[in-house]
């Protein structure tokens, strides 16, 4: 037996070498709040720009990716299974995700995407600092009085606007005030409707039917986005035309826009995430950089309205 066990070595040799372990990638948690079509555009740029960064998810880098599907629970979950996972950085949108992540880690970088200002979303201490570790891309407030100009400039002759908010969301709250002042500056009667869930959307635009608003504005709000679609059913047969800030729900429906080009904040919050990825130990948050006037032809087209030129076509 003496004379095999050198043999058997050397047969077994390659064997144990070929079940070694590989080394693990470095892994990123992506956290979004719920499916929509408005968000997938800022989850494409992110992604887009890590690939263009270096960072291919299963070549070189990890990515685990959560949906919470609307709910909070879900939502955290997918935070700490992420900090259990010891992963290198955590993308999150929109703001409801990046409030969680921040609530939940200081250490791991978290790279926000389609979220305010930090201060706007109450993420700031008591000198004005955000969290050591934010970083990636944010809007202002200051577009929105931009988006709401459009309504006194397309439709002179409007008195009433609605809109729909979520009293639960920093965010929305933070727009919403802008909005009051904005409407309150131009001369028009501002309709308000608070919603916390997508469920209520519906009842919640047909009360605002009810109150004879001549335009609806569409805010920066996750009910929103959630449940846009609904919100378009009940508004076009009775031609109100929507207005936003958001650019992204030009594509579902709304009639026009000046606002964040989503794929774009993704594509920054992106080349953000590369940088630390990368090594850099301070990636302080940056504002987006590209807005657009845009509007939608078909929308405009039922309505019977006509668009001025400086407007892109979606």
């Amino acid at each position: 037996m003496r004379h095999f066990r050198p043999l058997l070595l050397l047969v077994a040799l390659p064997f144990f070498l070929g079940c070694e372990s590989k080394p693990s990638l470095p892994k990123i948690g992506y956290a979004q709040m719920f499916l929509d079509p408005t968000l997938d555009k800022a989850k494409q740029g992110f992604y887009d720009a890590l690939k263009a960064g270096g960072f291919e998810n299963g070549k070189n880098v990890e990515i685990i990716e959560r949906n919470a599907q609307g709910d909070n629970a879900t939502l955290n979950q997918s935070i700490e299974y992420f900090i259990a996972q010891k992963v290198a950085l955590i993308a999150t949108n929109p703001t409801v995700a990046t409030i969680a992540a921040v609530q939940r880690t200081k250490d791991i970088p978290i790279c926000m995407m389609v979220s305010p200002r930090p201060d706007l979303a109450g993420l700031t201490d008591s000198n004005g600092n955000p969290p050591p570790n934010l970083s990636g891309a944010f809007e202002t407030l200051d577009y929105i009085d931009a988006s709401v100009a459009l309504i006194k400039q397309a439709f002179p002759n409007a008195k009433r606007v609605g809109t729909i908010y979520n009293s639960s969301e920093p965010n929305a709250v933070n727009a919403l005030g802008r909005l009051r002042k904005m409407c309150q500056t131009l001369g028009l009667e501002l309709v308000e409707a608070g919603a916390v869930s997508s469920n209520e959307t519906q009842q919640v635009a047909m009360s605002l039917l009810s109150r004879g608003i001549d335009v609806f504005f569409a805010l920066p709000d996750n009910v929103i986005f959630a449940s846009f679609e609904t919100i378009y059913q009940t508004f076009m047969p009775k031609k109100i035309p929507i207005v936003s800030s958001e650019a992204g729900l030009v594509e579902r429906g709304a009639l026009m826009a000046y606002g964040a080009d989503f794929y774009e904040w993704g594509k920054l919050a992106g080349e953000q995430a590369v940088r630390i990825l990368k090594g850099e130990k301070h990636v302080p948050p940056v504002e987006i950089a590209v807005r657009k006037r845009v509007y939608n032809e078909k929308t405009a087209r039922e309505l019977g309205l006509s668009v001025p030129n400086a407007f892109e076509k979606i």
